[in-house]
């Protein structure tokens, strides 16, 4: 049990979870990625004065990296164990994340210091939870052409969606007056809307 310090004294806060320590090597991933860049500064391309920078991976690279963690992340169980098979100080530091984080299918392989881990599934949004504050996707507008996630078949949660045909009020006909004015008609226009049963 650790302590900390407040106005009324000490008061015990739980430990820091073997996971948390775990899940703050993720940011290192990307740091580890940053690579320096330099540029010279001088007369007839002369490198008199230099300046150097680090500079961040690339945007779409972190987040494809980090999706496919997501994408392949492993539920544990994290336990109090020691690890017992311990053999020297530098083996115990480096597996003190992997001593604590067990699979939760005992046929699955522990977790590496490189992949992502969760204790829990996380909350099905498909479904109204009122104790979650979750809304559900039941009365949601979605797309029906749309293979992303404002598409029916993602947002709808293969339930299906019904279409109807509604009157919708729109500007149309835009012109630009000079200057500096845009005019539009108001037009009333029939239209499909699908939304997910």
């Amino acid at each position: 049990m650790s302590y900390t310090s407040s106005s009324e004294g000490l008061r015990t806060v739980p430990p820091v979870p073997p996971m948390c320590l775990f899940m703050t090597q993720e940011p290192r991933h990307v740091a580890s990625e940053m690579r320096q860049e330099c540029k010279c500064h001088g007369m007839s391309g002369s490198c008199t004065t230099r300046t150097c920078w680090m500079r961040l991976p690339n945007f779409r690279a972190v987040g494809d990296n980090l999706k496919e963690k997501f994408e392949g992340a492993s539920r544990i169980l994290v336990t109090n164990a020691e690890n017992e098979n311990s053999r020297g100080l530098s083996r115990r530091k480096r597996n003190r994340y992997k001593s604590h984080l067990l699979p939760h299918n005992p046929e699955h392989k522990p977790p590496g210091s490189m992949d992502l881990v969760y204790t829990e599934p996380s909350p099905q949004f498909c479904e109204k939870n009122s104790k979650l504050g979750i809304l559900g996707t039941t009365g949601r507008v979605c797309n029906e052409t749309s293979m992303g996630v404002d598409g029916c078949d993602l947002m709808c949660c293969s339930r299906g969606y019904k279409t109807q045909e509604m009157v919708v009020v729109e500007r149309c006909g835009c012109t630009f007056q000079w200057c500096c004015e845009v005019k539009c008609n108001v037009c009333r226009i029939k239209k499909n809307v699908h939304t997910c049963l």
